[in-house]
């Protein structure tokens, strides 16, 4: 058996639709070294959890960093991500920032403070790939956040676009990647707990309360009394983002 152990079916399921994701897309070759960027929440740690078993099965190497910046609502909040990493040998590099306080300031008058810290924090996971010399940074987006974002560009921004599943960025120096885009959020719950991930709560005071949880509320009523409806959305998107990666390779 394996190192990882027997998979559940919702385990199984994060492992082999990841795996199909990464080689239909062509997400990242021998000697890529790939940076994780891991917030402590459900998505992100479930991605990393998977990204341990697929570096033991992939036919070549590579490397895995998990990079964690710390918003600075609770500057120890961490601490289980720092612990686990140290079980699995896995390199971490951890930061502490005021960028969640700073959207919430004064200083952030003219977009939401989920925008302005994230924004924040991308900027600083791309200086760390730069510094560490990494090749890929991998978001732990999943479908659920690929449809809302598809229909947030819509609603919002007069486009038909969600989310990539494999980008280059600074003229092709560092690809951006989200190797769980296929999977459901309730998927990714399931197997979360099942693996026990130390998931942490979000302490950030606009959780919940953001323009992308208005949309996606609004969503869970178009699909709520018909299951088809909620797949077709899905898999119509999924679709779509996956051929716009696949002709940009």
């Amino acid at each position: 058996m394996a190192s990882w152990g027997k998979l559940t079916f919702a385990q199984k399921k994060c492992v082999s639709a990841t795996g199909k994701l990464m080689q239909g897309t062509g997400m990242v070759q021998h000697g890529a070294r790939i940076g994780i960027a891991a917030s402590g929440g459900v998505d992100s740690f479930l991605m990393l959890k998977v990204l341990t078993i697929r570096q033991a099965i992939m036919p070549f190497p590579v490397e895995l960093m998990v990079l964690h910046i710390n918003a600075g609502f609770d500057t120890t909040s961490h601490a289980p991500l720092t612990d686990w990493c140290a079980r699995h040998g896995l390199s971490l590099h951890t930061e502490i920032t005021d960028y969640g306080p700073r959207a919430h300031s004064e200083e952030n008058r003219k977009n939401s403070p989920c925008f302005y810290c994230s924004m924040l924090r991308r900027k600083r996971l791309f200086e760390l790939c730069r510094d560490y010399g990494l090749t890929h940074l991998a978001f732990g987006h999943n479908a659920d956040d690929n449809v809302v974002t598809f229909f947030m560009n819509i609603l919002h921004n007069g486009r038909a676009d969600g989310l990539s599943a494999n980008e280059p960025f600074f003229d092709g120096r560092l690809q951006v990647i989200r190797p769980t885009m296929m999977l459901d959020k309730n998927t990714v719950i399931k197997a979360a707990r099942q693996w026990e991930l130390p998931v942490w709560k979000n302490t950030c005071p606009s959780n919940g309360r953001t323009k992308r949880d208005e949309v996606h509320d609004w969503l869970r009523l178009a699909w709520q009394n018909d299951k088809r409806i909620k797949n077709n959305i899905f898999n119509a998107i999924l679709r779509q983002q996956v051929h716009l990666t696949c002709q940009k390779l």
